[in-house]
């Protein structure tokens, strides 16, 4: 919801050319965009532009035995607490947002390349995904 010079640029820099088959979303990530949408007020007709910009995604549920054991896997990872995969020595243990555990389980099960814009998910990067930092500007 960026807007549509953001949008471009996304897909050019991952060089999508038939994005609407190519790019899945989480259902985390679109109850987080109508949250936004409800705590800032949004008239109806942007809130109806979620879900028409939505559909054109392959949605992932959160509900295959896989994604619930990755999303284990990367928070006990994440918090230093995996005996068998534990954090380099320069990263340091964090909590993460479990929005963010959703959506990081969700992009390493489906092996899909994880767009952000922030820093958040820096430390899983080539250990359970990989990882797409855009800056906005």
């Amino acid at each position: 919801m960026r807007g549509e010079s953001f949008v471009q640029k996304a897909f050019s820099e991952l060089q999508v050319l038939d994005y609407a088959n190519t790019i899945a979303i989480s259902v985390v990530s679109i109850g987080e965009l109508m949250s936004l949408a409800k705590q800032r007020n949004w008239a109806e007709a942007k809130q109806h532009q979620i879900e028409t910009f939505v559909e054109q995604f392959l949605i992932i549920p959160i509900e295959s035995k896989d994604l619930l054991v990755r999303y284990a896997d990367i928070d006990a990872y994440s918090q230093g607490k995996l005996v068998n995969k534990p954090l380099p020595k320069n990263v340091s243990a964090r909590n993460m947002g479990k929005n963010d555990l959703w959506i990081a389980a969700t992009a390493s099960i489906t092996e899909s390349i994880l767009l952000t814009t922030d820093k958040d998910f820096e430390h899983l990067d080539h250990i359970y995904l990989t990882l797409k930092c855009l800056m906005i500007g």
